[in-house]
């Protein structure tokens, strides 16, 4: 765009105070309010307008130096030597361009470029006098930093005292302080099971555990330092970058292993072909390449800008976050019914792919991110994965923007929506109905332990589902053999395989019909258990919460799941169809023992002389009845032994009946099991 002094000289002044307010957001207080790309285009527009009217440059525009100001938190460190930044390029030509400036300024060839990866964390500068480490400071402004000697101490790859010999008595190491990205999920899975929100990303974990004002703190951190130069140093190091970085590793320092020595532009060209391709399998986070002149002799007669060295270039790889706006957040119900939050997204290219949709995982993450509908959020996408939304950007948080709730209704079948107990997840409580579940629900009804149907794999099931041949379980007793000819690779000899096997397994157990539902929280245990006390299914159907709740091993969560599931119209539909299509089950597989005390429920509590509780147990159940845990209106007996509890004092307020462990006996003796 073309614009008149006046014109460019407000554009300068507002380019000047957003990237001032993000180096701010960025280097005090590690909470980013641009993406790495959004800022770099700023200050690119910036030291255009500068470069067009010099009467607009200042010392003080972020075009002139690098960073921000130190926090008060910690002491000023001072350095002789600036810790300048680099000039960055996004694109071939802006690499080709580089490397013709660089000739040009050094009048002849390029004999050798050092190429390093170009690490995301948080640059510091570690001072060694005599060997021995004496101070280390962030990068600040350039020229001053702030002193985080105790905490960078704390750091195992940063040598307390130099190793080898050689080294000078006053060496000043430059590198990155990182974290790399095993330690940081396993640091984010440390942080979440305590409670505490995870890291957004490795940068602002290295950054925030660096500067902690208790040492202590930043000791507990997997943090690592890779060196990439130096400062001041009261004898020469050597001739060549990749030389110097060599001394390095022998006096105590680690090195990343990919640096590279690059003679050509085509073997900078393949340099970063080959990091890009194994940028995400790298044990540390890059977002980019550094090349340098090898020769530091050179390097002098190349000279610096305002800003940065001209013998250096950082080589930005495509960007893995970007800022975009939520137009709105959608519920998605998944295979197993799980109602997941989906960001819809002002489309944005990240990593290069156009991203529209963030998965915000449960409702828990977006009241934790505060994600509302109309925010400006930074979307981080690392190789294949499934975008993210890292990061709400509050101060471009409009007034119109809307906080997002769980919809009490399933948005695709209408099902009631349930959150169980301390489960993180909502679920749509239709599974035997809502379209969303067909593929889940069917692969779980056929699978072994279910109805065991053989031969429905998840390519045959998804075939079914699209044809429209099955839209609940219930349709797979429909099909026939003709039917099954129209899908592929369905010959007539696998088509009557399937239907037999089908029909055979209308024939089953309750405990198995139970399990095949896909109850939420209702696994093969509890599916034998809800079976063997309620042997007739309308029973189990209409049974309430704290009926369910005296059974054993059936808690409130598992029971709210059971009723919530029964309450939905339509998967009772879907079970009537079942029936109606021949599923049935022996009544002896699971009839409750009839005997002096069937149908009766008991709840023990103190010391029985002689019996055990697993004793007893067995003794009321081989008569018919059932014991339970709590005492309620629905309890028949209290068995009642020494040193009784809370239990007693219930039943007798209930008025429930009391039975001695005399009584008991008497009754056993007069009743054997039947």
């Amino acid at each position: 765009m073309s614009l008149g002094l006046e014109a460019a000289r407000e554009r300068v002044a507002w380019l000047r105070k957003q990237l001032e307010a993000a180096n701010q957001a960025y280097y005090q207080l590690d909470k980013p309010m641009l993406s790495d790309s959004e800022y770099d285009r700023l200050l690119q527009e910036l030291a255009h307008w500068e470069e067009r009217f010099p009467g607009l440059r200042s010392p003080d525009s972020p075009t002139q130096r690098v960073g921000a100001a130190p926090l008060d938190a910690f002491a000023s460190t001072e350095y002789r030597i600036p810790m300048t930044s680099l000039d960055n390029v996004f694109a071939r030509e802006g690499f080709l361009d580089w490397w013709q400036r660089l000739e040009r300024a050094l009048e002849q060839p390029i004999p050798a470029l050092s190429g390093e990866p170009k690490f995301d964390g948080l640059s510091v500068n570690l001072r060694y006098e005599k060997g021995v480490l004496v101070q280390g400071g962030t990068r600040g402004d350039g020229v001053h930093g702030e002193d985080v000697t105790q905490n960078v101490r704390t750091i195992r790859t940063i040598p307390l005292v130099l190793a080898g010999a050689g080294w000078p008595e006053l060496l000043e190491v430059r590198g990155e302080v990182v974290i790399p990205v095993a330690a940081f999920a396993r640091l984010n899975q440390e942080r979440e099971k305590n409670g505490d929100p995870p890291f957004a990303n490795p940068r602002n974990a290295a950054a925030g555990s660096l500067r902690q004002l208790d040492p202590a703190v930043t000791a507990r951190r997997p943090l690592a330092f890779f060196p990439w130069g130096w400062g001041e140093s009261s004898a020469p190091l050597g001739n060549s970058q990749l030389e110097i970085l060599e001394r390095f590793a022998q006096w105590g320092f680690r090195l990343s292993g990919w640096q590279r020595r690059i003679e050509n532009q085509a073997a900078a060209e393949a340099y970063y072909a080959e990091l890009l391709a194994k940028r995400e399998d790298l044990p540390f986070e890059i977002d980019g390449l550094v090349f340098k002149l090898d020769d530091v002799a050179l390097r002098e007669r190349a000279g610096f800008t305002a800003r940065a060295p001209r013998w250096a270039i950082a080589y930005k790889f495509p960007a893995h976050e970007e800022s975009t706006r939520v137009l709105d957040i959608v519920p998605s119900v998944g295979r197993t019914g799980v109602i997941t939050p989906v960001a819809i997204l002002e489309p944005v290219v990240v990593a290069g792919v156009t991203v529209s949709r963030a998965s915000l995982h449960n409702y828990e993450e977006v009241q934790r991110k505060d994600v509302r509908i109309g925010d400006t959020v930074l979307v981080r996408r690392a190789g294949d994965v499934i975008p993210e939304i890292i990061q709400v950007l509050l101060d471009h948080r409009p007034p119109t923007a809307q906080a997002w709730q769980m919809p009490a209704r399933c948005p695709v079948c209408a099902s009631e929506v349930l959150r169980l107990g301390e489960e993180v997840a909502y679920r749509c409580t239709g599974g035997l109905f809502c379209p969303a579940q067909r593929i889940g629900a069917l692969l779980h009804f056929v699978s072994r332990r279910a109805m065991d149907i053989r031969g429905l794999g998840e390519k045959l099931a998804q075939q079914l589902v699209d044809s429209g041949l099955v839209k609940t379980v219930a349709d797979l007793y429909k099909l026939t053999p003709e039917a099954l000819l129209h899908l592929e690779r369905m010959g007539n000899r696998s088509a009557q395989k399937l239907v037999a096997e089908i029909h055979a397994s209308t024939n089953t157990t309750l405990p198995r019909f139970l399990y095949a539902l896909g109850i939420p929280q209702v696994g093969e245990t509890t599916a034998r258990t809800l079976a063997h006390f309620y042997p007739d299914l309308d029973r189990l159907l209409a049974a309430k919460e704290e009926e369910l709740q005296q059974i054993p091993d059936v808690g409130p969560t598992i029971a709210a799941a059971i009723v919530h599931f029964f309450a939905q119209p339509h998967n009772l539909e879907v079970i009537a169809a079942l029936r109606a299509a021949g599923i049935h089950w022996p009544a002896a597989a699971t009839a409750v023992k009839q005997g002096i005390w069937s149908g009766k429920t008991f709840v023990l509590t103190g010391t029985l002389a002689d019996f055990t509780r697993e004793q007893a147990k067995s003794l009321i159940e081989e008569r018919g009845g059932k014991v339970v845990n709590s005492v309620s209106k629905h309890t028949d007996y209290l068995l009642l032994g020494k040193d009784p509890g809370s239990k007693w004092e219930k039943a007798l307020a209930l008025g429930i009946p009391i039975m001695g462990e005399e009584d008991f006996r008497a009754l056993l003796a007069h009743q054997p099991k039947q």
